[in-house]
C-alpha cells in the first residue's frame, strides 16, 4: 500500500525485486486501493445454452487478514436499486467470458456507493449456503445439472428471496492467541439445531483436528426473516453449540453479534481490526473440569 506519492518509487522497486525473486518476472500490477470497503459478491449460474442468471448478493466484509469469518445473504447493506445493479453487473460479467458452472463475481463497495470488481471465483464458494438458505435453490444440484449439458432450470424471472441467512465459518482458532491454529482431538461436540439452523460438518466427539489444513471445521448458517432475528438466532446457535478440546472461533462471534455496529448493519472490512476488543471475553471451561475441580474442592475440604 503506498499513501504517499514520495513514497511510490521505493516500493515499487521493493515490489519487482521480490517479484523478480519468486517468479522470475518483475512486472507488477497497480491497483486502486479502497479504504474500508464493504465486500459484496454475486452468485451466478451459466449453462451450455447461452443463459444466465444470478441469485443475488452475498456481503462478506466481516473478515479477517482478507479471510472471510461471517457471510450474509442478502447483504443488510444494499438498497433494491444497488441489489438489482450489482445482480445485473454479475450476469454481464459471466456472459463476457461464456461462463459454464456455479460462480461468483465479487466486487468492493466503496463508502461513496461506488462498486468495483475484485475478483471472479469459477467454483462453489465456501458460503454457498446462505444463498440456498434464501433462494430454495440447491446449488451442487445445479452445478451438476449443468455439466450434464442441461439447461438451466430456472429463469431470472423465477428466483427471488425469503429473509436473511448468515453463515459462520468455525475455526479451530484461539482468537485470544492472536487466531493461532489449535489442533488436536475433540473431546465434547454438540451440534445446534432448531427451526432455521443448518449444520455443515464432519467433526464429532473424538474427532482429531490434524495441523495440516485449513483450520475451518465447520460452517454454521441460521435463518430468519428479518435481519434482527437473524442475529438473534445466531447468538443462541452459537450459544448452543459445543466444542470442547480444542479452542474455536465461536465465542468470538458470539462478540460480534451483540456489537451495536453489527447488529445495526453497520460495518465494512475493516470491521475486526477496528474491534480488537472483541477478544476480551470469558473464557467458559468444559463441565469435566469443572466437575473435577468441584471434586478437587470437596476432596481438599474433606481432608481438612
Amino acid at each position: 500500500l503506498v499513501e504517499k506519492a514520495a513514497e511510490f518509487a521505493d516500493s515499487l522497486a521493493s515490489c519487482q525485486r521480490e517479484a523478480s525473486a519468486s517468479f522470475g518476472n518483475a512486472h507488477v500490477l497497480i491497483e486502486k486501493y479502497i479504504q474500508r470497503p464493504r465486500h459484496i459478491e454475486v452468485q451466478v449460474f451459466g449453462d451450455s445454452h447461452g443463459n444466465v442468471i444470478h441469485l443475488f448478493e452475498r456481503d462478506c466484509s466481516i473478515q479477517r487478514r482478507n479471510q472471510k469469518l461471517i457471510e450474509i445473504a442478502p447483504s443488510p447493506q444494499l438498497t433494491e436499486a444497488q441489489r438489482e445493479y450489482i445482480g445485473g453487473l454479475g450476469v454481464k460479467a459471466a456472459k463476457a467470458v461464456g461462463y459454464e458452472n456455479a460462480g461468483t463475481v465479487e466486487f468492493l463497495l466503496d463508502q461513496n456507493n461506488n462498486f468495483y470488481f475484485m475478483e471472479m471465483n469459477t467454483r462453489l464458494q465456501v458460503e454457498h449456503t446462505v444463498t440456498e438458505t434464501i433462494t430454495g435453490v440447491d446449488i451442487v444440484q445445479q452445478q451438476i445439472r449443468i455439466a450434464y449439458g442441461l439447461p438451466l432450470q430456472y429463469k431470472q424471472s423465477e428466483i427471488s428471496f425469503r429473509g436473511f441467512a448468515m453463515e459462520y465459518r468455525i475455526n479451530a482458532e484461539d482468537p485470544k492467541n492472536d487466531f493461532l491454529p489449535s489442533f488436536g482431538k475433540i473431546t465434547r461436540y454438540y451440534s445446534p439445531g432448531g427451526p432455521g439452523v443448518r449444520m455443515d460438518a464432519a467433526i464429532y466427539s473424538g474427532y482429531v483436528i490434524p495441523p495440516y489444513y485449513d483450520s475451518m471445521c465447520a460452517k454454521l448458517t441460521v435463518w430468519a426473516l428479518d435481519w434482527e432475528s437473524v442475529v438473534e438466532r445466531g447468538r443462541r446457535a452459537l450459544g448452543d453449540m459445543v466444542v470442547y478440546g480444542v479452542k474455536t472461533t465461536i465465542p468470538y462471534y458470539q462478540e460480534i453479534m451483540k456489537h451495536p455496529d453489527f447488529k445495526g448493519a453497520n460495518f465494512n472490512t475493516s470491521f475486526v481490526e477496528s474491534h480488537p476488543e472483541l477478544t476480551n471475553y470469558a473464557t467458559e471451561l468444559p463441565p469435566e473440569l469443572i466437575a473435577a475441580a468441584i471434586s478437587a474442592a470437596i476432596a481438599a475440604h474433606e481432608g481438612i
